[in-house]
């Protein structure tokens, strides 16, 4: 099978579930900002060390994929497959990652400086995509309906890769 199909050479592409939209569709900006997103978590679980935090940026990458793709189903069409489960437990999870880390840091007093080392900044870049894609997410959901779940995890994402910041910051003291 040819990787190139030719069928988005006039500026179209395909939803999942086979409806043809231009490439600039909110649709195609949402699960394509979260795929930005998920690119950045690769590169930031590619240079942390700690192998614990590399299973929940890896667990954090399912997640991705199974909002990607729900993003990309049009609505209004059948769906000739079995979508992956939007569990709400993702959120809780992130939530108890939130507050193992946060349990030590010093309270913040004030702005966090974006930097200190590579795997810092690197959390900082995909923190930014992160929130990127929640505002590519308020405007998708203005036409069309998004799970909750999904911007609420993309929500909390942003906040976990907060504090994991922090954290890794903070550990390099």
């Amino acid at each position: 099978m040819s990787i190139y199909t030719k069928t988005g050479d006039n500026g179209t592409t395909s939803l999942a579930n086979g409806t043809r939209v231009p490439k600039n569709h909110i649709r195609v900006e949402a699960y394509g900002t979260i795929d930005e997103l998920n690119a950045h978590i690769a590169l930031l679980e590619a240079v942390i060390d700690d192998a614990e935090l590399k299973k929940e940026l890896h667990v954090i990458q399912d997640n991705l994929f199974i909002i990607q793709t729900h993003l990309a189903i049009d609505d209004s069409k059948h769906c000739s497959f079995k979508l992956p489960d939007l569990q709400e437990i993702t959120c809780k999870t992130l939530e108890k990652q939130i507050d193992a880390m946060n349990e030590n840091l010093p309270k913040l007093q004030s702005f966090v400086y974006l930097g200190g080392n590579q795997t810092v900044a690197q959390c900082h870049i995909a923190r930014c995509v992160c929130r990127r894609a929640e505002r590519v997410l308020v405007s998708l959901s203005e036409k069309y309906t998004v799970d909750a779940r999904i911007s609420t995890y993309i929500n909390r994402l942003s906040d976990y890769l907060f504090v994991l910041a922090r954290y890794l910051f903070d550990e390099e003291r």
